[in-house]
C-alpha cells in the first residue's frame, strides 16, 4: 500500500512475501533507516546503530557493539547478573503472596537493573533517572509534522514538540556525561591484579569497553563521545522495551489460557526436579517455553512497525519503489495473517513446536526481530533474559486476576510508546505452588 505524507511515500508491506523482496532479496537497496525527525536529533544525529544509515560507520559500530556486549559468549558472561536480578524479582513476589502485584512495574525494573548493571556497571533507581527512560521512549514516536511537510515545521514549535525534545535531550545528555566522567576516572587508577598475575576485568561494564574503543586507532571511524553516548541511549530504549514487553504479554496471555500454563509448569517441574529455582543451563531443556515466547511475539511483536528506507530506485513485485521512499513492514499483520496461521487469533504454542521457526527472521512469516544485517542484534540476550525471568514466575508461582475476575475477560487494550505494551498495568494476585514444600 502507497500512501504519501506530505513530501515523503510510504510504502506499507503486510504480507510474508512482500518482506522477504524487502528483507532478503532486494536488502541491500532497504539498509538505511530513512530517519530524520526526533529520533534522530536524541541520537546525536543518527550516530547510533538503531537509527544510522547504513555505510562503513554503523558496519564498524555494530561489530564493536556485538562482539563485546551481544555475542554468545558475552551473553553467557553476564549469566550471574541476570540470575541475580531474577532471584530479587522472586523475593518481591513472594513477599507480597497473596496480594496484588503490578507485574509491569517488576518487570520493567528487573529489565531495567540488569540493563543497567551491565551497561553502566550498577543499577541507578532513583525516580529521576526512571522517569527520563520513560520520556525518551515516549517522545520517539510522537508525530513529527516538520519531518513529512517541512513547510510546516513550524508546527511541532508551536505544539511544543521541538523544545520537548530539547529537554529531554539535554537530561539525557548531561546524565550521560556525567556516567562516562565516573568511569573515566575510575579506568585511570590501577587495574586490579589476580593473584594469577592477570589484570581482572570482572567489573568492566559496557560502557568502560566504549571508553576503550575510544583511545584505539580505528583509521577513519569517528569514534566520538557522542557515539558512545547514542549507544547507550541505544541499549536502555531497545533492549529494556522490548524486552519487558513481551513478557508482560506473556503473563497476560497465559493467565488467558490455563491449559498452556498447565502444559507449561508440568515441563518445568520434570527439568526442575525439585530445585529452588530454575538456572540458564536449564533454559535448552524447555521446548515448551520457547514456544510460549514465540507465539507470545507473534501476536505482540513488541516492534510492530519495521522501518527501512529505499537508497535507490528498484521494482518490487512488480511495483515502482523510488528512492528515498520509507517502507514500515507491518510485523504485526503477518503474524495475524490468515493465509498463513491457522486460527491465527488464538493463541497456541503447540504451532512452534518441532517447527523451523526462529528468532532471526530465516522464515519471513514469523520476524519480531526484524530480520537480515539490520536485524535486531540482541536476539540472544533478549530472549534469554525472558525465558529465565519467565520460567522461574511459573516455576514458584501460579498466577490469577485479582477479584476473582476470569482469565478470559482480561482486558488486552495496547497502549503505543517505542513498543506496543499493554494500555493498563498488568496486576496480578500470585500465589506460592509449593507452600507446603520446600523449594
Amino acid at each position: 500500500m502507497l500512501m504519501q505524507l506530505g513530501s515523503v511515500p510510504i510504502v506499507v508491506v503486510s504480507t510474508a512475501q512482500a518482506a522477504q523482496e524487502i528483507l532478503k532479496t532486494h536488502e541491500r537497496v532497504f539498509l538505511d533507516r530513512g530517519e530524520s525527525g526526533i529520533l534522530w536529533k536524541v541520537t546525536y544525529g543518527g550516530k547510533d546503530i538503531v537509527v544510522s544509515n547504513y555505510g562503513e560507520y554503523w558496519r564498524k559500530l555494530k561489530s564493536i557493539v556485538v562482539l563485546h556486549h551481544l555475542s554468545n559468549k558475552s551473553v553467557q558472561s553476564f549469566q550471574q547478573v541476570r540470575e541475580e536480578e531474577m532471584t530479587l524479582m522472586i523475593e518481591k513476589i513472594q513477599e507480597t503472596c497473596g496480594s496484588v502485584v503490578n507485574f509491569t512495574k517488576l518487570m520493567l525494573s528487573v529489565n531495567n537493573d540488569v540493563i543497567c548493571r551491565l551497561a553502566l556497571g550498577k543499577k541507578y533507581n532513583e525516580r529521576e533517572f526512571h522517569t527520563m527512560v520513560e520520556q525518551f521512549k515516549q517522545l520517539v514516536v510522537v508525530f513529527s509534522v516538520g519531518q513529512y511537510i517541512p513547510s510546516l515545521s513550524w508546527v511541532d514549535t508551536l505544539r511544543g514538540l521541538n523544545a520537548r525534545t530539547k529537554k529531554v535531550a539535554k537530561e539525557f545528555d548531561e546524565f550521560l556525561e556525567g556516567v562516562i566522567e565516573e568511569h573515566s576516572l575510575r579506568n585511570t587508577k590501577e587495574p586490579v591484579v589476580s593473584k594469577s598475575g592477570m589484570v581482572d576485568h570482572q567489573d568492566r561494564s559496557f560502557i568502560d569497553i566504549l571508553l576503550e574503543k575510544q583511545h584505539e586507532d580505528e583509521s577513519g571511524f569517528q569514534f566520538t563521545r557522542d557515539t558512545i553516548k547514542a549507544v547507550i541511549l541505544d541499549v536502555f530504549a531497545a533492549a529494556t522495551d522490548t524486552t519487558f514487553t513481551a513478557l508482560e504479554w506473556a503473563l497476560c496471555e497465559l493467565v488467558r489460557n490455563p491449559m498452556v500454563v498447565k502444559t507449561l509448569q508440568k515441563e518445568v517441574d520434570s527439568v526442575a526436579q525439585g530445585k529452588q529455582k530454575i538456572t540458564e543451563n536449564d533454559i535448552g531443556k524447555l521446548e515448551y517455553l520457547s514456544a510460549v515466547l514465540k507465539e507470545t511475539m507473534r501476536l505482540h511483536a513488541p516492534a510492530p512497525i519495521i522501518p527501512r528506507a529505499s537508497s535507490q530506485d528498484v521494482k518490487i513485485m512488480g511495483y515502482d519503489i523510488e528512492a528515498g521512499t520509507r517502507v514500515f513492514i507491518n510485523a504485526w499483520a503477518i503474524g495475524r495473517d490468515p493465509a498463513i496461521w491457522d486460527e491465527p487469533e488464538e493463541f497456541r504454542p503447540e504451532r512452534f513446536l518441532n517447527s523451523s521457526f526462529d528468532y532471526k527472521g530465516s522464515r519471513f512469516e514469523f520476524i519480531p526481530f526484524g530480520a537480515g544485517r539490520r536485524g535486531c542484534p540482541g536476539i540472544e540476550f533478549a530472549n534469554t533474559l525472558m525465558k529465565l525471568s519467565l520460567v522461574n514466575v511459573v516455576y514458584k508461582f501460579d498466577l490469577a486476576l485479582p477479584g476473582g475476575m476470569i482469565g478470559r475477560n482480561m482486558d488486552m487494550s495496547e497502549n503505543t510508546a517505542l513498543t506496543v505494551h499493554r494500555l493498563n498495568h498488568l496486576l496480578l494476585v500470585a500465589t506460592s505452588r509449593f507452600e507446603n514444600k520446600q523449594v
